[in-house]
């Protein structure tokens, strides 16, 4: 089968081709692509398949993009909190 494995740094996207066996884990994929030869030290934590998150150890279909995610540096609803507080400084 050949599936696709993606990976984004804010200055540097990684995309590539992968062929695996029926029966492939997303986990048994992601240790043996590219990405891993390229990215060594990658800590994956959060994976998706087309946006949305699955685990390791979910069985790949054809055609299928894994999605490597990066952790988030802020929490999204502390950041709005903070910028309504700000917001209400201002007036």
């Amino acid at each position: 089968m050949i599936i696709e494995v993606a990976y984004a740094l804010p200055d540097e996207q990684f995309l590539c081709e992968e062929t695996v066996g029926e029966g492939t884990t997303v986990g048994e994929a992601l240790k043996a692509s590219k990405l891993l030869k390229k990215f060594p030290d990658l800590n994956i934590d959060s994976v998706g398949i087309f946006s949305q998150e699955v685990s390791l150890d979910r069985v790949l279909r054809e055609g299928d993009r894994i999605e490597v995610y990066r952790p988030l540096i802020a929490d999204p609803r502390e950041r709005r909190r903070n910028q309504v507080e700000q917001d209400r400084k201002q007036k």
